[in-house]
């Protein structure tokens, strides 16, 4: 499994969960529902949608929280279809 079907996956997964700007995921809950010898990937995948502004990044005092960026919707569909 390459970076952009992990990143596909991950956005879909978030998108079907409702995650969008206020609501959060805890980022260690990510990887779940991958095979356990990829899920290192997932996290290193997480990280670079972070770092192109597709996740949005809250921290708290029990770890990472993320959820969608509103403001990249569009971007967002496009690379889930």
């Amino acid at each position: 499994m390459n970076d952009t079907e992990i990143e596909k996956i991950v956005l879909r997964k978030l998108v079907y969960l409702g995650k969008w700007g206020g609501a959060h995921t805890a980022f260690d809950n990510l990887p779940k529902g991958f095979p356990k010898h990829i899920r290192g990937d997932v996290k290193e995948v997480a990280q670079q949608l972070i770092k192109k502004q597709f996740l949005l990044a809250k921290p708290t005092s029990y770890g990472v929280e993320v959820s969608l960026n509103p403001e990249k919707k569009k971007e967002i569909e496009e690379v889930t279809r």
